[in-house]
């Protein structure tokens, strides 16, 4: 990524205000389509399923369309499966993992359990390939109550009908190395805090509730990515961005506690998967699969159960 260097903006150690915000906000440029990458493979899916427009951005001069997509044959009497990509934008497998599901694979599902699916929870971001919305906003600390993110509160009004009956929530990330060169620092600066490097793990690995761990259910997604792409190692201090590894490839947040979007319902099985696309052993097309196989071993777990 060339975007410019964060770090400038501002006095080191005084948080931003709103003129930095504007400044950081005013040096965002478009590098690639939501309409033609996300829109458009939307559009190829509508004979299949239905798609949901759960709201609208407008962010001058642009405007986004927030689009779900649901089984098309919806019973009332099956539980839910969610599946959400693109919370930071710049996550390209996140929203192309999901769509690859949708192509590929939510057939075998039907009449199983129902499908949402929000491809792009981040249509600016994914267009400038950025973590934060226009206001230096993390959308994925921002599901919660009031939320300060408007691509966050518009999924969970999209939600609140099927919250408790959520069955399984797969939301599609990656960790990148312009986690570590870009937006790391950018946040540091943003909230006027030193920057403390934390490594990148090389490949794929789970982060499950600390609230209401489920070690079973990431092992059977672990197993199944496995056969895709590789699975991160814990680092020398046994963690994986700072966090103890509990088992192979997984890690635990309390999700709700930090308003991510994997613990917005009150589903039994949840997990955020993260793939490592910068990875010397690992192409895009793999991670695309990576993210389709995890959340088909998900879907397969929760079912089996």
């Amino acid at each position: 990524m060339s975007a410019p260097d964060p770090v400038s903006i501002g006095t080191p150690g005084v948080p931003w205000g709103t003129a930095e915000i504007a400044e950081w906000r005013a040096r965002q440029r478009k590098q690639r389509s939501h309409a033609a990458d996300v829109l458009d493979a939307i559009d190829r899916l509508r004979g299949r399923f239905d798609v949901v427009e759960y709201g609208r951005l407008d962010y001058a001069p642009d405007s986004y369309p927030l689009l779900a997509l649901r089984s098309r044959a919806w019973r009332e009497d099956l539980p839910i499966a969610l599946v959400t990509g693109g919370v930071h934008g710049y996550e390209t497998s996140g929203v192309h993992g999901a769509l690859r599901f949708l192509e590929r694979h939510a057939v075998e599902y039907e009449g199983r359990i129902n499908l949402v699916v929000v491809p792009c929870v981040s249509p600016w971001a994914y267009e400038r390939i950025h973590r934060w919305n226009p206001d230096a906003i993390d959308p994925n600390r921002s599901f919660r109550a009031k939320s300060p993110a408007r691509e966050s509160a518009a999924v969970m009004d999209l939600l609140a009908p099927w919250r408790e009956r959520v069955l399984v929530h797969v939301d599609l990330h990656e960790t990148t190395d312009s986690d570590e060169s870009e937006f790391r620092p950018a946040l540091a600066a943003r909230d006027g805090k030193p920057f403390e490097p934390e490594g990148i793990p090389d490949g794929f690995y789970l982060v499950d509730d600390s609230e209401h761990p489920q070690p079973d259910f990431q092992q059977a997604v672990i197993a199944a990515v496995e056969k895709v792409t590789h699975i991160a190692p814990a680092d020398a201090n046994g963690e994986i961005i700072g966090s103890p590894v509990v088992a192979r490839g997984v890690i635990r947040y309390p999700l709700r506690a930090l308003g991510l979007c994997a613990g917005v319902t009150d589903a039994r099985y949840k997990t955020t998967t993260e793939v490592y696309p910068d990875s010397p052993r690992a192409s895009a097309e793999q991670c695309n699969a990576a993210q389709a196989a995890a959340v088909c071993a998900a879907l397969d777990f929760a079912l089996a159960r």
